[in-house]
C-alpha cells in the first residue's frame, strides 16, 4: 500500500471545455458502436432501464456497451472493438477473465452435476486450502459477499446478544440493508440514505457510522458495550480509495477486543493486497474474514471464515435455538459448480506468482501516472493498494469519506472514463479505479497511459 502526493497548485478545467469534449466523445461512441445501439434498443423492450442489472448503466457512455467476449485482461464488444480492461468486472475478474484452470474445472464439473445441496468430494480439500490461504480454521460459503455479510451479522448478533452494528462512513458491503446508511457530518448521527429504495425498517437505530481512520470515534462508539460487530473494509474502496493510516488497524483491533466487539473484515475488494488479502499481508487477526467476487475466479461464490473460539460460540447458539430455518443460507450455496471453481482458484490463482505478476504491471502503471502528474504539476493523487490504484482529483490521498466528498469532481471523472473508453481502455465506472490482473501486460499499461496523455492534451493540461 502506497500513496503518491502531488503538488497543490490548482489545475482548472473550464466547465465549457469539459462539456464540449464530453459531447464530442458521446457522438464518437455512438458512431463507432452501431451494434451496441441496436442491442440497447432491443433490450429496452424487456429489461428495466434496458439492462439485466440497472448498475450496468452506471457508465458515462450514451448507450450500454454490450460485450461479445472477455479473455485475460481484454474485452471485445459487440462491434468488434477491443479494450484493455482495468475494471475487471469491478474486481470479480481480478485474476483475469476466464482463467484457464477455473474454466477447465467448470467444464469438467458441469458434466457431473451443477447443484445437489450436498457437499462434493472436493469439499474437504477446499476447506483445508481455505484455512491455509486465509489463515482461519472454520468456514462457511455463500453466493455473494452481500449474502456472506448478511449471514455474519446474524451470527454476530446471535452470539453476542448485542443489537448494534458499527461501520465506517463511505464503506461498501454490497446490498446489506444495515450498512446502507449515512453519517450526518454536522451531528455525527446515523441517518437514512436517501438513494436507498423501499426501505421501511429503521436501520439507523441499529447501525452506527463513524469516520474511517478515527480511533477516538471508534472507542466512543464501542464504549457502551452494545456493538456486536465492526464490519469494515481494510481500506475504503468504493468511495474512492482511502487507505488506513499507519497503526490504525492494530489499534482498532485492540479496541474491538477490549470492548468485546467482533472484528469482521470484508476483503472482497482488498484481495488485491496480496495472497490471503490485506489481513494476512499486514498481520491482522480478525474474528471473521469475508470475501466474494474474485475469490472463485469470478464464478458466483463467497465465503466467511471464523476463529476457533467464535466457531464454538456459533455452534452453541445454533444448538440452543429451536429447530427450523435459521435465516442463514440459500439453496444454491456451495453448489458443485462453485466448489469446483473455488478449488481451482485456490490452487492456481491465489498464489505468490499471480500477485507478483499483478504488482509488476501495477508498479509500471503507478510510475507512469505519477510521472505525468508531476510533469504538469497537477494537484491530483495516485493512491495504491496492492494491484489496485486510483487516480483521485485531489492534492493528497484522502483520510476519510469527507475528504473524498470535498474534492468530488464527477464531470471530470465521467470525461476520463468516456475518453479512455473511446480509445480502447475500460476503467471501473464509479470512480478512477484501475485494477491489474496477472494477464495485464505492459502493452495494456502503455495503452492506458497513451490515452491518458491524449485526454490531458484535450483538456489543455
Amino acid at each position: 500500500m502506497r500513496d503518491t502526493r502531488m503538488p497543490s497548485p490548482s489545475a482548472p478545467v473550464s466547465a465549457e471545455r469539459l462539456a464540449a469534449l464530453q459531447a464530442a466523445e458521446r457522438e464518437r461512441f455512438l458512431a463507432e458502436h452501431p451494434r451496441s445501439r441496436v442491442l440497447a434498443g432491443r433490450s429496452a423492450a424487456h429489461y428495466l432501464f434496458g439492462v439485466p442489472l440497472h448498475w450496468m448503466r452506471d457508465w458515462p457512455n450514451p448507450v450500454t456497451l454490450f460485450v461479445r467476449s472477455a479473455h485475460g485482461a481484454e474485452l471485445t464488444c459487440a462491434d468488434g472493438h477491443g479494450y484493455a480492461d482495468f475494471c475487471l468486472g469491478d474486481t470479480g475478474a481480478m485474476f483475469g477473465h476466464s482463467p484457464a484452470p477455473v474454466a477447465r474445472a467448470i467444464a469438467e464439473q458441469a458434466a457431473h452435476g451443477l447443484t445437489c445441496m450436498l457437499p462434493t468430494e472436493a469439499a474437504a480439500g477446499v476447506g483445508e486450502r481455505l484455512a491455509q490461504c486465509f489463515g482461519l480454521p472454520f468456514w462457511q460459503l455463500a453466493l455473494s459477499a452481500s449474502d456472506a455479510n448478511r449471514f455474519v451479522l446474524r451470527w454476530a448478533r446471535a452470539v453476542t446478544g448485542r443489537p448494534q452494528l458499527l461501520v465506517f462512513d463511505g464503506c461498501y458491503h454490497g446490498a446489506v440493508d444495515d450498512t446502507l446508511v449515512d453519517r450526518d457530518p454536522a451531528t455525527g448521527s446515523t441517518v437514512r440514505r436517501p438513494s436507498v429504495l423501499g426501505a421501511v425498517h429503521d436501520h439507523p437505530d441499529f447501525t452506527r457510522v463513524i469516520p474511517f481512520n478515527d480511533l477516538t470515534a471508534l472507542e466512543r462508539a464501542l464504549a457502551d458495550g452494545q456493538v456486536a460487530a465492526l464490519l469494515a473494509e481494510p481500506a475504503l474502496t468504493n468511495f474512492g480509495l482511502v487507505p488506513p493510516e499507519p497503526g490504525f488497524w492494530p489499534a482498532a483491533q485492540a479496541l474491538c477486543r477490549r470492548y468485546g466487539t467482533l472484528l469482521v473484515l470484508d476483503e472482497t475488494h482488498t484481495l488485491s493486497s496480496g495472497v490471503g488479502g490485506h489481513a494476512r499481508a499486514h498481520g491482522l487477526a480478525p474474528d471473521v474474514w469475508v470475501a466474494g467476487k474474485a475469490v472463485a475466479g469470478g464464478v458466483p461464490c463467497a465465503l466467511y471464515g471464523v476463529t476457533a473460539d467464535l466457531a464454538a460460540r456459533m455452534q452453541a447458539v445454533k444448538q440452543a435455538a429451536p429447530e427450523g430455518h435459521s435465516g442463514i443460507g440459500t439453496t444454491l450455496t456451495a453448489n458443485a459448480l462453485a466448489m469446483a471453481a473455488l478449488d481451482a482458484a485456490l490452487q492456481h490463482l491465489h498464489t505468490p506468482a499471480s500477485y507478483a505478476a499483478m504488482n509488476r504491471v501495477a508498479d509500471a502503471l503507478e510510475a507512469g501516472l505519477t510521472e505525468r502528474l508531476r510533469a504538469r504539476a497537477l494537484p491530483w493523487t495516485v493512491t495504491r493498494l496492492g494491484a489496485r490504484l486510483e487516480l483521485q482529483f485531489m492534492p493528497e490521498t484522502p483520510r476519510n469519506a469527507d475528504d473524498v466528498r470535498r474534492h468530488a469532481q464527477p464531470a471530470l471523472e465521467a470525461s476520463l472514463h468516456l475518453f479512455l473508453l473511446n480509445r480502447g481502455v475500460l476503467l471501473t465506472p464509479f470512480h478512477g479505479m484501475m485494477l491489474c490482473s496477472p494477464a495485464t501486460s505492459p502493452a495494456h499499461v502503455d495503452r492506458l497511459l497513451n490515452a491518458f496523455d491524449d485526454w490531458l492534451a484535450a483538456l489543455g493540461l
